[in-house]
């Protein structure tokens, strides 16, 4: 008797477990699906509508700010060191002249600074991104911008004995900062350089010029040939693929220089019905090439008188770093002797468009 008791035990037991194990196993399953659901969700949740189920006294502030208020932390420390940047407002004009001293015009004997100050105004960053790069280095991009106010004033001298004080007042920029850290290592901070440049598109840099105490347009040609020598020196300078080098770690960065990646071969063949500026006889024309504006890379054609339709057959040759982003710029001038030339017209062509001669 008692063996069919406990038989019977034994089954009824067995049936329970059976049942509760089958119970346990929906269960869990159900939490499984219930949860790829809600993971399901949250992926396709947007910002609008994380702030509709948390409030805003629970919502995470990586969350709430957009991509321009995430760089909030950024501004804040570049406006708090800003005026120790314009302190050192005289390194930066010591390294600046050089430079602008390799674009100065023919017209100008001098073009120094008489002051130069960064103002009381740090640029601003409004959006980041980090470019898809191999494993030996990272590429970050940060737009930019900024309405300064600087204290520059240039003390310009034309080879006719004139000296005028400049200043360069309301500058605009807004651009793309592109810094590259490469290459990554193992030892902090994890990378040995940082490149810096500024990218062609996207880029906008305006200023005015205005002579203290008189009129720049009282000498004729200044005013074009000063705005052309800052905007060459600035944008040749850290235009991409110009790019500055600055080393953390000791180590041999000359990899990471400019080099050049090709030949461009150039023939000047003629222009046809140039604007005539003279009010005697016709213009002068002669040609300027270049694909940077510097001084000992530029191209000059020789000076055809009294025509409009002058004819050179000239070959010349250029050096190439970057045939994706640089342009070939062909500019004709009006010969005015020991005045400025005058621009009779201008053009310029997409190396990308162009088979190169490496």
């Amino acid at each position: 008797m008692s063996f069919f008791v406990g038989l019977v035990v034994g089954i009824v037991v067995g049936f329970a477990l059976i049942v509760v194990f089958v119970r346990s196993e929906n269960a869990r399953s159900k939490l499984r699906t219930d949860l790829a659901a809600t993971v399901a969700a949250f992926a396709r949740m947007t910002v609008e509508d994380s702030r509709q189920l948390l409030g805003p006294e629970y919502y995470p502030s990586w969350v709430v700010f957009s991509q321009r208020q995430k760089l909030n932390w950024l501004n804040s420390h570049l406006t708090k060191i800003w005026p120790y940047v314009n302190e050192a407002s005289e390194l930066i004009k010591s390294s600046v002249e050089p430079t602008l001293e390799q674009y100065r015009p023919i017209i100008l004997s001098s073009l120094k600074f008489s002051k130069f100050t960064l103002g009381t105004v740090a640029p601003q960053f409004t959006g980041v991104s980090i470019l898809e790069s191999d494993s030996s280095g990272v590429t970050m991009e940060l737009e930019m911008n900024w309405d300064g106010n600087p204290n520059i004033v240039l003390d310009v001298k034309t080879r006719l004995g004139v000296s005028l004080p400049v200043q360069v007042k309301d500058i605009g920029f807004t651009g793309v900062f592109t810094l590259i850290f490469k290459p990554l290592v193992e030892e902090l901070p994890c990378f040995g350089a940082v490149c810096y440049s500024v990218l062609v598109v996207q880029k906008k840099f305006d200023f005015k010029l205005k002579v203290i105490g008189g009129d720049i347009t009282s000498i004729p040609g200044l005013s074009g040939a000063l705005e052309d020598t800052i905007h060459n020196a600035i944008e040749d300078s850290i235009t991409w693929p110009v790019r500055k080098i600055v080393p953390i770690l000791p180590g041999d960065y000359s990899d990471l220089e400019l080099k050049p990646s090709g030949t461009l071969e150039v023939k000047l063949v003629q222009a046809k019905d140039l604007t005539n500026k003279d009010f005697i006889g016709k213009s002068d024309p002669y040609a300027e090439l270049y694909i940077r504006p510097l001084r000992e890379r530029t191209k000059t054609s020789k000076i055809i008188s009294n025509d409009l339709n002058p004819i050179w057959n000239e070959h010349y040759e250029f050096v190439v770093e970057d045939a994706s982003t640089q342009h070939l710029y062909v500019k004709i001038f009006d010969d005015e002797g020991l005045q400025a030339s005058e621009l009779l017209g201008c053009a310029q062509v997409q190396l990308s468009e162009l088979n190169l001669v490496k």
